[in-house]
């Protein structure tokens, strides 16, 4: 595929290609708030806000971290749980926690100066082969690639890609037809106008081909088999997990248990609880996990709320029971720390999503 690309004649359609798709997206691209700028700090911003997020989601999350953080220093001096309160609700909380690291990289070490070059930027933490192609083309203008969900689907159609997307030699692939496709001038525009052609026409269930500006370049088109491009992996049945949490009351105040930085939620905070064992009840799975994890002997009451939340790579049941503390001093075996709150101060700590669904019933 590679060194048929390469000819004489496909590159000429390259040349058409280029400029039909540039020409539609001059005249229709979105007005969003990281376009109306080339600072970096913006763009890299956006760009990691946006990743496994859809546009309408992010931007209000952009606008309220643009504003809370105006530029990467005043980022970089936040505190940690400040920044995971803003991005609350976003999911996939390690890109918060990188952005935060990054923050201060830019800040301290590179003296506010953002790395021009993609190969640099991937120096920064989070930031991989696609976000730095992104800042490097749109922010300095370097003639690299970017290759996401959206583009992958535009290029396996045009060229109709009869392999999987998912498999290595395959993605190492579609980087290299990404490549030799972006233009010297304005590599920023048409990697955005890729982008968005994917977004909004090239969709996956429902290609809007008679909108399509480069339709006739369209192989997968031409030939009736759109909607079977990509190809991907066949999905795996996503597991289910039965969890408990414990909300123990003292003096107007709730514990909460803070969750380790590295993994899942990192750095927020949650009523104490854990996995149900199978063969288990609920209520025997909220004294062992309060005893073993937290040092606690509970006697578990009624059932306040059941609420269901999906993550990646399952999804949970969650269960939450009013539990009162018959002994013990809370400890924090697996998680960094345990703290009293009044429920008035929920609303300054980062919470997982899934409690949100059940704190009006607390």
């Amino acid at each position: 595929m590679i060194r048929v690309m390469q000819s004489e004649t496909l590159q000429l359609d390259a040349l058409s290609f280029r400029r039909a798709l540039l020409k539609w997206y001059r005249a229709n691209a979105r007005d969003l708030p990281w376009r109306r700028t080339t600072d970096p700090y913006a763009i890299w911003l956006s760009e990691i806000m946006l990743q496994q997020t859809r546009v309408e989601q992010g931007t209000p999350y952009y606008e309220r971290f643009i504003a809370a953080f105006p530029d990467v220093h005043t980022l970089a001096h936040a505190s940690e749980d400040r920044v995971l309160k803003l991005w609350e609700g976003l999911g996939y909380y390690t890109r918060a926690r990188n952005l935060h690291r990054a923050a201060k990289v830019v800040s301290c070490d590179l003296v506010g100066a953002f790395p021009e070059t993609a190969a640099e930027l991937q120096t920064l933490p989070g930031v991989g082969r696609y976000t730095a192609g992104a800042i490097a083309s749109i922010a300095f203008g370097e003639r690299v690639p970017v290759l996401d969900g959206n583009v992958i689907r535009v290029l396996s159609r045009i060229y109709n890609l009869d392999a999987c997307t998912d498999a290595p030699k395959t993605r190492e692939q579609l980087w290299e037809i990404a490549a030799a496709l972006v233009p010297a001038r304005d590599p920023g525009d048409f990697n955005q106008a890729m982008m968005e052609l994917g977004a909004r026409v090239c969709t996956p269930k429902v290609p809007l081909c008679v909108d399509c500006p480069v339709m006739k370049h369209c192989r997968a088109r031409a030939v009736g088999v759109e909607l079977q491009r990509p190809v991907r992996k066949q999905k795996k049945e996503t597991p289910r997990r039965e969890m408990v949490a414990a909300a123990i009351k003292q003096k107007g105040n709730y514990l909460l248990a803070k969750r380790p930085q590295n993994g899942l939620l990192g750095g927020m905070w949650e009523l104490p609880g854990g996995a149900v064992r199978n063969g288990e009840t609920h209520q025997r799975a909220l004294t062992r996990e309060l005893k073993e994890n937290f040092g606690l002997c509970v006697k578990p009451g009624k059932l306040i709320a059941s609420v269901g939340h999906a993550y990646t790579h399952f999804k949970i049941t969650l269960h939450v029971y009013n539990c009162e503390l018959v002994e013990g001093t809370p400890a924090a075996k697996g998680h960094e720390e345990t703290r009293w709150f009044a429920p008035k101060s929920f609303s300054t700590l980062a919470l997982p999503k899934v409690v949100h669904k059940f704190l009006d019933q607390l």
